[in-house]
């Protein structure tokens, strides 16, 4: 009997229902079908992990296993002259020769660490790389002079101008946030006070410094151009404007003092080293990236 019939004899010569009826082309299209369907499904997840490879070998060169973004390691830039010592003021710390009062926030340098004697960056070089980065050369001299100085203080931690100054752009425009001005004198007028440290989607940290520096005896506050808390101030204050006051509204002070505090988390020479450092400053993974794309921006700039 055909497999076209509907039905078939039995063996008792009674009729009985055929076997359903198989068409070999149908059943051969129907294997190729899946198969093709199996082949597109292992192509379309080959063509998305390619694809993701490519864009983010485009984003890291290195592939997946490469270090994260990390800022730049540039050239301590040309000095002029390396005086053996600062001049320093006799006498009272207060500039007018009085006793400090609390006030003063010379009294809260409890790190005890001294302003260092640094050379004088180039001015030439100093107003060519101003004009390339758009960093006010007030600003950019402040964080050279720190390079200069803990390259000198501390050889092995690698931290550079860049990686302040990017932290200076983020933090506060360069001293610009604001109303706020950086006058030449190094100051920031008006100062630049953060926002409550209250636990309102910020960190929770009550007053330290009695509203001495941030004018709030409830909360701290972030204060100055590289935006210290009152109370890790206190701990790594330094001076390096040599006038016996550390004062973080002092972009030369705020920006000596960042360069110690990021040399305290280690050596700044790898990739993982600068991000813990930067990390220290600011415990926060995309704050670490911004830092380190802006102060590749610098170095790229100056070349």
């Amino acid at each position: 009997m055909s497999w076209d019939d509907d039905f078939d004899a039995d063996d008792r010569g009674e009729r009985r229902a055929a076997r359903t009826r198989v068409s070999w082309g149908r059943l051969v299209g129907r294997v190729a079908m899946y198969l093709g369907a199996t082949v597109g499904v292992v192509a379309l997840v080959v063509g998305v992990v390619v694809a993701v490879n490519l864009i983010g070998t485009a984003r890291n060169p290195g592939g997946f296993a490469a270090p994260a973004a990390y800022g730049s390691y540039v050239a301590l830039p040309p000095t002029t002259s390396q005086p053996d010592d600062l001049d320093r003021a006799e006498g009272d710390a207060s500039a007018d020769g009085g006793t400090a009062t609390p006030e003063d926030p010379a009294d809260l340098s409890g790190s005890g660490r001294e302003s260092l004697p640094v050379p004088v960056v180039d001015g030439d070089w100093l107003a060519m790389a101003a004009d390339a980065t758009g960093i006010p050369e007030r600003a950019l001299a402040a964080y050279t002079l720190a390079h200069v100085a803990v390259a000198e203080e501390e050889p092995a931690c690698g931290v550079d101008w860049a990686t302040i100054a990017a932290i200076g752009s983020i933090e506060s425009d360069h001293g610009r946030h604001g109303d706020s001005a950086l006058g030449e004198s190094g100051d920031v007028s008006p100062p630049i006070i953060g926002r409550a440290l209250d636990g309102d989607g910020v960190a929770k940290i009550a007053d330290t410094d009695d509203g001495v520096l941030d004018g709030d005896t409830t909360w701290d506050r972030a204060v100055g151009p590289m935006q210290f808390i009152p109370s890790t101030w206190e701990r790594w204050a330094s001076d390096a404007n040599g006038d016996d006051v550390a004062d973080p509204h002092q972009i030369d002070d705020a920006a000596l003092t960042t360069a110690r505090y990021l040399c305290a988390a280690g050596s700044m020479t790898s990739p993982e080293g600068w991000r813990e450092a930067v990390y220290s400053y600011n415990h926060d993974n995309d704050y670490v990236d911004k830092v380190a794309r802006v102060a590749q921006e610098y170095a790229d700039l100056i070349g």
